[in-house]
């Protein structure tokens, strides 16, 4: 029998999206088990975890590598991508890894990792 492994969606979006683009961007991800973000996007985010009964992390995301770079982003929260930094600070300490880099969705990018 085998266990599926435990999925984080990190999200990235603007302030003010909406919260079915937030849902649809999750769906079209995949779906996880948990989702974080950063505090900034909380806002956003926490009605999305609340409605699909779901834990949030909010995380530090300056100063995590991650496999993709924008240079917006870097400058202003210092990581390369806010979904992907969020997913890995969320499971880093599980042992987690990314397994799905960033995709973006209109306003919203996720990014999946995993927890054995």
């Amino acid at each position: 029998m085998t266990i599926a492994p435990f999925r984080i969606a990190g999200i990235g979006c603007r302030p003010g999206t909406a919260q079915d683009l937030l849902a649809a961007a999750l769906q079209a991800a995949g779906g996880a088990q948990a989702l974080a973000t950063i505090p900034e996007r909380a806002p956003e985010v926490r009605p999305l975890a609340s409605a699909l009964d779901l834990p949030l992390h909010l995380v530090a995301v300056a100063g995590i590598s991650t496999p993709t770079q924008s240079p917006r982003i870097l400058a202003r929260f210092g990581t390369g991508s806010v979904a992907e930094a969020a997913a890995l600070a969320a499971s880093r300490t599980r042992g987690g890894r990314l397994v799905q880099p960033r995709r973006a969705f209109g306003p919203v990018t996720i990014a999946i990792a995993e927890v054995p």
